[in-house]
């Protein structure tokens, strides 16, 4: 039978990877998961790094070395990600050549703290550039007005960008304008365009879960349940076939760009009384991105169903947003309020982390714990892989 993942290359969709630790790289697993399901890249965040720092010793040999010693939490902790970010890119290479720059990325974000700070999120930015020194290195950037403001120089200079933290149409609109606006700079300073990567990363779930919950708070109409992530979804990729069909577009395209392809993120399902493969299955489309949690990477495997779903009845996917409307739900409202909350999550989990590399670095230190001991827990395990003899051929 055939690999549902490796399915929805057929329907132009690429499947990346929501999750990173030491042992995915160094035991060969996100290698079995490019062969076998055909992951075409790796997401990272602070809370992933959070987890695969306190959970396990992997991390122990840079804790323990002198330097490390001599850095604080931040310098600890990036010392710890650079390294991972740079064999994950390794790894994913040579599918980036092999895709023409398409797909190969592995993703690192910039600290939250700098959410609202546009200066220090583009020096920090090319910090971390310079520091990891991979073509297939994207730079996340949360999709702040400052971060809009800095998305647009990064892309200037040539830097690979995932935009994060997406939950509106307009706000995505602008985040098309910034790289849009990068492409035009650097081409007018009469620099290559060409090869320049960014995915503009469209949040699905955590609006369900706010729209939801306002439902049955208010007791309004039930048949909205479950139906307006997908609908904005929906709704945010015909504004993306619209605005990379335009003659500014094709202007940038003779050059060689890219599109910056929509990757829909937070693709568990939170509710569960969904199908735990809900916005995979109704979110496949050309010329898109998924970033999938281990488990849902493990889910759709094992009995996802892939079709050509993202343009079905999109006139339905308009009327679910009126009705919402009518309902008296304020979409706007949400959208606002989750990027607030994101990037207050997002600064909750940083420091989290810088907390975890403290704590472990003195574990180390003092002999607590010895290098390499320690088993992950079942929760923060890699993906299975499937069986050998039902890897596809032709890889």
């Amino acid at each position: 039978m055939e690999n549902p993942l490796e399915a929805l290359q057929q329907f132009g969709q690429s499947v990346w990877l929501d999750y990173i630790r030491r042992s995915l790289i160094t035991g060969g697993e996100l290698q079995r998961l490019i062969y076998e399901d055909g992951v075409r890249g790796v997401t990272s965040n602070p809370s992933i790094f959070e987890k695969a720092i306190a959970g396990t010793t992997e991390y122990s040999d840079v804790l323990a070395a002198p330097n490390s010693r001599k850095l604080d939490a931040k310098a600890l902790y990036e010392s710890i990600a650079v390294r991972d970010i740079q064999d994950a890119a390794d790894v994913l290479l040579p599918v980036y050549d092999r895709t023409a720059r398409r797909d190969g990325y592995v993703s690192l974000e910039v600290s939250p703290k700098l959410a609202r700070d546009a200066r220090g999120t583009i020096e920090e930015a090319r910090r971390l550039w310079k520091a990891v020194a991979r073509p297939n290195l994207m730079i996340k950037v949360p999709a702040t007005l400052e971060g809009i403001i800095a998305i647009r120089q990064l892309i200037s200079e040539a830097i690979n960008v995932n935009v994060t933290l997406l939950f509106s149409q307009d706000a995505y609109a602008q985040v098309v304008e910034a790289y849009l606006a990068g492409l035009e700079d650097r081409a007018a300073s009469g620099a290559d365009i060409d090869g320049i990567a960014s995915v503009a990363s469209f949040f699905v779930s955590r609006i369900d879960a706010v729209v939801d919950a306002r439902i049955r708070e208010q007791n309004l109409s039930r048949s909205l349940l479950g139906k307006v992530a997908i609908a904005n979804a929906k709704l945010t990729y015909q504004r993306y076939r619209e605005l990379f069909a335009s003659p500014r577009w094709y202007a940038l395209e003779n050059y060689g760009a890219l599109t910056q392809r929509v990757l829909w993120a937070s693709t568990g399902t939170k509710d569960p009384d969904y199908r735990d493969v809900l916005y995979v299955e109704e979110l496949i489309g050309p010329d898109t991105v998924n970033t999938l949690p281990p488990a849902t990477l493990d889910a759709f495997r094992d009995h996802g169903i892939p079709r050509a779903s993202l343009c079905e009845d999109v006139e339905g996917a308009a009327e679910t947003m009126s009705r919402l409307a009518q309902e008296g739900i304020e979409f706007k409202e949400i959208t606002d309020l989750l990027l607030e909350q994101g990037v207050q999550l997002f600064s909750d989990a940083f420091d989290k982390l810088l907390a975890a590399v403290r704590q472990r670095a003195g574990m180390v230190v003092s002999g607590m714990i010895d290098l390499d001991t320690s088993e992950p827990a079942a929760a923060d395990r890699a993906p299975r892989s499937q069986p050998a003899d039902k890897r596809p051929t032709g890889r």
